[in-house]
């Protein structure tokens, strides 16, 4: 099972869809840029097409991942028509090959969209030897639940919180956005106990606005590990550092040398 444990006293470089501050995301040449950027691990998001193929796409929504040239959801579509719209999108089996061929000392972090992917990712990792180098995390806590009986040496992370209308991404939602979550932060260390005993989970994934020490600790008194995602600011970078956590997932991997070494 892979390991989350602070390297050199930092903690591990988790790249977010590749490194999508350097190179287009959710792409194989996102993925290199993310290796050449030194992460430790690179997260990316699954979703199913209509067909049952697996593709690596971070939203449902196909005029987000078309980058404006068609509407509708990205589930809907066959995997021709969607090459069609965006040929760069991997399928997961490229993406995972990848990892086996090209990335060998990089974690996979797999954050599944719909649950309805859960069966496709597991075979997918365990044919590729995958398995126990990977996390796979996710809102849906009963998928995770499945997935501990599925595979119990896959390393699985309880997300939080769901954003299910997509404002966070909103522009001119975000500040709004992460002061509710701010204001929510003194609450969220009662929280952990419950969302990782629902999801059976060994790994809490938290939006970085609500990580603290109380949350940390909690969740290591509990054997788990704590992830913040997404940072990209240097503060909230030394912030969710100094209170322990012992991953971050990032669009910017250099923000590290700048921030943490300095």
């Amino acid at each position: 099972m892979i390991s989350l444990e602070r390297r050199d006293g930092r903690p591990l470089v988790i790249g977010h869809r590749g490194a999508a501050a350097l190179a287009p995301e959710t792409t194989l040449a996102g993925f290199r840029a993310a290796v050449a950027a030194g992460v430790d691990l690179i997260e990316f998001d699954v979703l199913a097409l209509r067909g049952g193929e697996l593709v690596v796409a971070h939203s449902d929504d196909l005029h987000e991942v078309s980058h404006g040239a068609a509407r509708g959801t990205v589930g809907s579509m066959a995997l021709a028509e969607l090459r069609e719209l965006c040929p760069e999108l991997p399928t997961l089996g490229q993406a995972l090959t990848f990892f086996a061929e090209e990335a060998q000392e990089v974690g996979v972090h797999v954050d599944l969209k719909s649950s309805s992917a859960l069966e496709g990712t597991v075979q997918a990792l365990g044919q590729l030897g995958l398995v126990e180098r990977s996390l796979v995390s996710s809102f849906h806590l009963g998928a995770l639940r499945r997935l501990a009986r599925v595979e119990p040496r896959l390393r699985t992370g309880a997300s939080f919180p769901q954003d299910r209308l997509g404002i966070d991404g909103r522009r001119g939602f975000g500040p709004v956005v992460h002061g509710v979550l701010r204001a929510l932060r003194p609450l969220t260390p009662f929280l952990v106990g419950a969302l990782l005993a629902r999801a059976q989970a060994t790994v809490l994934v938290l939006h970085h606005a609500l990580v603290s020490p109380a949350a940390v600790r909690r969740a290591h008194a509990r054997g788990a590990a704590v992830v913040a995602w997404t940072v990209d600011e240097r503060d909230d970078l030394r912030r969710v550092e100094t209170a322990g956590v012992d991953a971050v997932v990032t669009n910017n991997p250099s923000i590290f040398v700048s921030t943490l070494t300095t």
